[in-house]
């Protein structure tokens, strides 16, 4: 590999080509990340499509491969297939756990998009979970009550008949109705972290090169760690120290708390070669309990009532714009709370901008991810294409 800085007058011929590998592999990296939707979209939208009929064949032929397990998923899949559709006294439990499995599924799958990212950073927990702890959390409160319908809830959460007092409810009790979502979002949060220390595993194993910029970028950080470093390189090399010296631990206090560089840790992890159980055990645990225990709390504590009504009456004493800016707050949460109370087509229909805007911003970063896989897939496919290249300069 070729890395740290190097004095060009007294550059030996080899050091002279590595240097010319890392430029010509810089000026590659450039080229990939400049293929962009709103630049180039017709070659984007073609790459895009080109990888992913590569990824569906390579799949075919990795499910081929384990033909064995997909048979018994089938098997599996046809047994509950005639259990659904089968009248009888077991239709009960077969539904309910219909119900759950998709319900965990959704969570688990929206955890894996936020580690994996697919180069987007996209975070779901801001998209999806923490909007879904904070309307349960307020919906508590007005209701006096968390008895709503079982997950997954209907398209409003309604509020029991009954009713109840706002003193019966607490932290524990409002942790406890999320406690199935969020430690499904955590658990694929985990899953996420598995794609980096498997590359990394395999790379340290085979000594073969995976040629992949994070891998890279974390071998490079490993010969310069004695040199000078920024903040951010320091950071990571704490990181990586952390989890390399204490072992299940370190990764446990890594994973327990919102940590950006966490991501290094399942190179570091690979690399170095941790036992798999050691490191998803860790992962898992920080991540589906600790550290979502901690955002949980967090949420509910920032929309209890109290608070609320305390961030509506600060924002009306800003100077000029604050009463503009209180209203429609003030009338965007009066029509939550009559929707808690009004079922079926009897809910108030009224609107305002913030709402609008809310929904639009959602939209917005839907949009954006999607648009990121496209990139992303597409700048694959043209790693594909240098790769090609350089093989058939090789052979020639």
């Amino acid at each position: 590999h070729c890395l740290g800085v190097v004095d060009l007058s007294t550059v030996s011929p080899c050091e002279g080509d590595c240097m010319s590998v890392r430029a010509r592999r810089q000026k590659e990296k450039e080229e990939r990340l400049s293929l962009l939707f709103w630049r180039r979209p017709v070659t984007t939208l073609h790459y895009f499509l080109l990888e992913t009929l590569i990824k569906i064949k390579e799949w075919t032929l990795k499910l081929w491969q384990r033909r064995g397990a997909v048979l018994l998923f089938l098997v599996l899949c046809v047994l509950f297939s005639t259990a659904y559709s089968t009248e009888g006294s077991h239709q009960h439990y077969v539904q309910y756990l219909e119900k759950k499995f998709l319900w965990c599924a959704y969570w688990v799958g929206l955890g894996i998009l936020s580690s994996v990212g697919l180069g987007t950073g996209l975070h779901t927990f801001l998209l999806y979970l923490g909007p879904h702890i904070a309307s349960v959390t307020l919906a508590a409160y007005e209701c006096g009550s968390i008895d709503f319908p079982e997950p997954p809830y209907p398209d409003q959460i309604i509020c029991p008949q009954d009713g109840g007092m706002e003193s019966n409810i607490s932290l524990l009790s409002i942790m406890s109705k999320v406690r199935l979502e969020a430690c499904m979002w955590g658990a694929g949060t985990a899953i996420g972290e598995l794609p980096p220390y498997f590359m990394a595993r395999a790379a340290r194993q085979s000594g073969a090169d995976p040629d992949d910029e994070d891998y890279e970028e974390f071998e490079e950080m490993l010969e310069q760690a004695e040199g000078a470093q920024d903040f951010v390189t320091r950071a990571k090399l704490g990181v990586q120290h952390m989890v390399q010296k204490v072992g299940f631990f370190g990764i446990l206090a890594c994973a327990s708390i919102p940590n950006p560089l966490f991501d290094l840790a399942g190179i570091t992890c690979g690399h170095f070669l941790v036992p798999f159980w050691t490191f998803f055990g860790a992962t898992l645990i920080g991540k589906a309990i600790v550290k979502m225990h901690i955002q949980k709390l967090f949420v509910i504590i920032t929309f209890s009532k109290h608070i609320v009504e305390q961030m509506v009456s600060l924002i009306g004493s800003v100077p000029r714009v604050g009463a503009s800016l209180q209203k429609p707050f003030s009338q965007y949460l009066e029509a939550q709370r009559n929707k808690l109370h009004h079922a079926g087509g009897n809910t108030p229909a009224d609107e305002n901008w913030l709402s609008w805007v809310f929904e639009k911003v959602v939209l917005v970063m839907v949009v954006y991810f999607v648009i990121s896989i496209v990139n992303s897939m597409a700048q694959s496919y043209a790693k594909r294409l240098q790769q090609q290249r350089h093989l058939e300069e090789k052979t020639k």
